[in-house]
């Protein structure tokens, strides 16, 4: 598979693009005023418990305070082990968190106090003993490999490196998570990476040993660099960086961190827009739309809202060669892959319900399934599939983080609110006549002016004129009519004179 990285720097954001045979597969931005805080570890204060829902509020210095559900606590020193959220903090005390969700909408960051600090190989577990490996690596032998190299170097030179770090008290616990990209890695790069994720941690304890709540204490990378971190592989081919002096602190990182990776590393000073080489801009607008188009003719309706995601699959103007099953069949897998590829690009998560069109064949569905399964092992984002339900729905889950593209990039429609839809003329029509209506029951008035968009002006105009004259007639007083070029279909005034 070819696949490249594109990065695209400006004064005020940074933008990633991951190709795929010359299809764009995922976007990431970061603007500059508006930084995702995801990773970022703060000494926050809590301000609220609330015992019915076993949670609290944990002021982190943000303009919406940070949520931690009692699971995500674990019990300080001196503490019992607990499930009540009451006996692990109170108002008022300083507590170490971490986000695991940036602020989205209307809610605050998700938080934690399960630290983890991710490097290129590992995942540092301060205050844990535990010893992980990746999923995503299927050898056996290689993760058993992994895990005995780590189990044997945390065990055997914790007092050493205690000692080393001078003022610095010993590693009673830590535990580390082997990342997928380890596989086949030395055991010496592993050893390293333990010795710099042991420096950092040492580095965040003296600033929590002098820090007042709410504090900041330790910043992820910017979006450049967590890139060349978590996603960049050996597979990739070629990231190309449109910025000079971005590249060049790329460069610096890499050879620091993941010198294998030097080599692919390219500065690109073309003349020509480095997204437009793959036309990702096109892609990008593309992945604002519902209705994404299948080569077949079929298509998908994806609609996001604050509860779950939908994907609706329909076969379109695709008619097929055989059979209808056949072309069902066909619109089904094509669609598969898609959605796929349309998870990762819009980076949606949280709940998601597939509705392909039904099948009879038990075959077709097993086929589709696992196409389905094949585009989703793609993802660097965890996700679980669930068998298809009784109502023929696929039912899964993709872990949220951050804020989807559309989030990122769109707001609600000041006209519908975020519907999706708008009323009609003829119905803000009759609620204009309800309206004067109840003015004329409640008040004493001469004549009545409605103020509203052209669409609705036209409207009493033409096809409910008749109306209007009854309602004139019925309430003997005269109603005018003015045109607001700036109102929108559904915003009117009914003013008394």
């Amino acid at each position: 598979m070819n696949e490249e990285i594109l990065i695209n720097f400006s004064p005020m954001e940074t933008r990633i693009a991951v190709i795929e045979n010359g299809m764009l597969q995922e976007v990431h931005l970061e603007r500059n005023d508006h930084r995702g805080i995801v990773g970022n570890i703060y000494l926050g204060k809590v301000v609220r418990v609330l015992p019915g829902m076993q949670a609290a509020f944990i002021e982190i210095g943000l303009e919406r305070a940070g949520f931690i559900h009692v699971a995500d606590i674990e019990a300080q020193d001196g503490q019992p082990d607990s499930d009540e959220i009451a006996h692990l903090v109170r108002e008022g005390q300083s507590l170490l968190v971490q986000v695991v969700k940036d602020p989205m909408g209307t809610k605050g960051a998700r938080l934690t106090t399960q630290i983890s600090i991710p490097s290129r190989y590992l995942v540092y577990l301060p205050g844990s003993d535990h010893v992980g490996i990746s999923q995503r690596i299927e050898d056996e032998s290689e993760k058993q490999r992994l895990k005995l190299c780590l189990e044997s170097y945390l065990a055997g030179s914790t007092e050493l490196h205690a000692m080393a770090d001078g003022a610095v008290s010993e590693f009673d616990k830590e535990g580390v998570i082997v990342r997928t990209v380890a596989e086949g890695v030395s055991e010496k790069d592993l050893q390293q990476d333990v010795d710099f994720l042991r420096r950092l941690w040492v580095q965040i304890k003296q600033k929590i040993a002098v820090g007042e709540a709410p504090q900041v204490i330790y910043q992820d990378l910017p979006l450049a660099l967590r890139t060349l971190r978590d996603i960049a592989h050996p597979q990739i081919e070629k990231i190309r960086i449109d910025s000079k002096e971005t590249y060049l602190k790329a460069a610096e990182f890499v050879d620091q961190l993941v010198p294998d990776m030097a080599s692919k590393l390219e500065h690109y000073p073309g003349g020509r827009p480095i997204f437009d080489l793959y036309n990702v801009e096109d892609e990008i607008q593309k992945a604002l739309g519902r209705k994404v188009l299948l080569k077949s003719g079929g298509y998908i309706i994806i609609d996001q809202t604050e509860a779950m995601t939908t994907v609706d699959v329909n076969t379109g103007a695709y008619v097929g060669y055989r059979n209808l099953e056949e072309t069902i069949f066909k619109t089904n897998l094509e669609a598969a892959t898609a959605i796929g590829r349309q998870l990762r690009l819009r980076n949606l998560g949280g709940i998601i319900i597939l509705d392909f069109i039904d099948m009879q064949d038990v075959e077709h569905q097993r086929q589709v399934a696992r196409t389905l399964d094949h585009a989703l092992s793609k993802d660097h984002v965890k996700t679980k599939v669930l068998p298809v339900s009784e109502l023929g729905l696929i039912q899964m889950t993709r872990k949220r983080s951050r804020e989807s593209l559309e989030q990122l990039l769109c707001e609600p429609c000041s006209s519908c609110e975020g519907t999706g839809s708008n009323k009609t003329p003829e119905t803000i029509c009759y609620e204009i006549f309800r309206e004067i209506m109840r003015a004329h029951r409640a008040y004493d008035t001469n004549t009545y002016s409605v103020l509203a968009s052209q669409a609705v002006i036209d409207q009493l105009l033409d096809e409910e004129a008749h109306r209007l004259a009854e309602l004139e007639e019925f309430i003997g007083k005269t109603i005018s009519l003015r045109l607001e070029p700036m109102y929108v279909s559904e915003q009117y005034d009914v003013v008394l004179r």
